[in-house]
């Protein structure tokens, strides 16, 4: 079971700190996860009316699903405890931060579960200079190896 990874989040963000959350979702959605067939690339977590939820997460629908198959870009529900949820809204409508899913993974009982990010978008200014750190560790790495 290979974790999924929103590998676009370190490039357009800061993470500023991680959080571990539990996720609402049906069986077929949970089957359609451990084939890997999931999207973190465009998601993102409001609040709304004190809880907290992930949009934009596409979770393709199960090939061997039924009637009861679930829609791909449903709105999903992430569960952290109380304290945790007031203190990412406070830091969320203070500034300009933003929480998003940076990873999903499985537990050893098998439970999915997702990894949150409180994070602070990067200007263009930023991004180049993380390809240009990118591409310097790849250009050492390859001379290390010769």
């Amino acid at each position: 079971m290979a974790s999924i990874v929103n590998r676009r989040a370190t490039f357009d963000y800061f993470i500023i700190s991680r959080l571990t959350a539990g996720i609402v979702l049906y069986g077929t959605e949970i089957k359609s996860i451990r084939e890997g067939k999931a999207s973190l690339t465009d998601a993102y977590c409001q609040f709304e009316n004190g809880e907290l939820w992930v949009k934009q997460m596409r979770i393709s629908p199960y090939k061997f699903g039924s009637y009861a198959n679930h829609d791909e870009m449903r709105v999903r529900k992430l569960l952290l405890n109380r304290q945790e949820l007031r203190r990412l809204e406070r830091q969320v409508a203070d500034s300009g931060k933003t929480i998003i899913p940076l990873k999903i993974f499985f537990t050893e009982k098998g439970l999915a579960k997702m990894e949150i990010g409180l994070a602070q978008g990067k200007h263009n200014y930023d991004k180049r200079q993380s390809l240009k750190e990118k591409d310097i560790d790849r250009d050492t790495a390859r001379y290390v190896r010769r």
